[in-house]
C-alpha cells in the first residue's frame, strides 16, 4: 500500500519562510540573529549544568557577575566575543569553535 503525502504538512524551514520571509529579508535576518543568541544562551546553560556549576560559580571563574551570566542564558544580553571566550575557556574549561555560513 502506497502512502499518500499530506499536503498540509510543512517543514520548519517552510514555516519560518512563511512567517519571516526568505533568507536575506531584513525581518528574517533579525529573527535568525535572535535565534542564534537564544541558542548560545541554551548551550552555555547546558554546559554549566553538566558541570554542576551555579551561575555564581561560573561568573566568579570567568571574571564576570551572576546577573551577566543570567542575562546571557535568558537571551537578554549581547555578549562580546572576548567575554564569551573567557566564560567558555576560564569558566567552563572548554574551547569555542565558530563557523560562518554564507
Amino acid at each position: 500500500m502506497k502512502k499518500q503525502k499530506n499536503k498540509n504538512i510543512k517543514t520548519l524551514t517552510e514555516l519560518i519562510d512563511q512567517k519571516y520571509g526568505k533568507r536575506g529579508n531584513k525581518k528574517r535576518e533579525q529573527w535568525e540573529q535572535g535565534f542564534e543568541a537564544f541558542k548560545l544562551g541554551v548551550l552555555l546553560e547546558e554546559a554549566r549544568l553538566k558541570l554542576g556549576m551555579t551561575q555564581e560559580e561560573l561568573a566568579k571563574k570567568s571574571g564576570t557577575n551572576k546577573s551577566y551570566i543570567s542575562r546571557i542564558e535568558n537571551d537578554a544580553s549581547d555578549i562580546r566575543l572576548s567575554t564569551l571566550m573567557r566564560i567558555i575557556q576560564d569558566g567552563l574549561g572548554g574551547q569555542l569553535k565558530l563557523s560562518v555560513q554564507l
